[in-house]
Parts: structure tokens; sequence; C-alpha cells
């Protein structure tokens, strides 16, 4: 299963993309999180592994997530005309995803988000909930993006959020 989500955020690119590449901002934004450690590496960079914990109501995933690509490595004095580029593999049980994210400048207080995600399921289960609900896990991207861009220009954390 693939599919691709994207949103403009009200910010310079050089700021959202430190925003999402700080690991004590993640708990703020990132819906359902429980744990994110890195096993293997420096946050964020190549090659890092990382134990990821999510809940979504009553389910829990537990995965190994490992950064494929971050370019440019130095987050800081970005070139007007560079894609920043940063992209990860999750492996769960039943699951594999990558995630191939792209932030590009479109202008010099905004940034467009671009979400290329591909998922393949090994399990039964896993397989039946991905030809059963293909959209349950784009809405699930969607909403990541979005609670960041509410995180990133106004300062929302979702743990503040009524569910």
């Amino acid at each position: 299963m693939k599919y691709t989500v994207s949103l403009e955020i009200a910010l310079p690119r050089e700021r959202v993309v430190q925003l999402l590449a700080d690991p004590e901002h993640m708990p703020k934004w990132l819906r359902g999180l429980v744990l994110h450690e890195p096993v293997s590496g420096v946050h964020g960079h190549v090659g890092t592994r990382s134990r990821v914990v999510m809940r979504t109501g009553q389910q829990e995933f537990e995965g190994t997530e490992t950064i494929t690509r971050r370019e440019p490595v130095d987050l800081h004095g970005i070139a007007r005309e560079v894609v920043v580029h940063y992209e990860r593999e999750i492996v769960g049980k039943g699951m594999w995803n990558a995630a191939r994210e792209r932030f590009t400048e479109t202008g010099p207080e905004t940034t467009l988000w671009v979400s290329e995600n591909e998922y393949r399921f090994s399990g039964l289960l896993m397989r039946v909930v991905g030809l059963l609900m293909p959209g349950a896990f784009r809405k699930q991207s969607l909403q990541h993006m979005q609670d960041f861009k509410a995180f990133a220009e106004h300062g929302t954390d979702v743990r503040d959020a009524k569910d």
C-alpha cells in the first residue's frame, strides 16, 4: 500500500525541520507516542535505530525505526533551493513501513511538507487490516502532520487534547 499526503506550514523551512528533528518536541505533536528511544546512533541521524512504542486506543504497536536518509545533515543555513529529505523505515510485527519526507521552501515564511508512505504487511491480521482499512493509515499520517503543524505554528500540545 502506498499513498502521499502533504500540507503547508506557515513557518520558514529551516525552523520546521529543526523542530521536527528535536526529540524533546516529539511527545507534543506525535499523538499516541509512548516511547521513542535510540538503541544505537544519534537521534535523527542516518543509521540510527530506535525503539518506538505507539498506542491507538487499546492497541499498542512496538517497532524498530531506522533513519535511512537525512539531507542535508546540518539543518542550519540551508540554501533556499535545497529540498530537505528525511526518510525512515519502521519494522514491527507483521508490518514494514517506509516514510519519505520532503520539505520545500514555498516562500520566506512557508514550507511544503510532502510525505510519501509505503506499507508492506506479512502477518495475516495486518494484511486484513491493510486491505479493509487502507484509509485509516492515510488518515493517521495526515493527523500526525496536522498535529505537528498546530504545534509548530501555535504551540499546541496533543497531550492537552481531549480525545
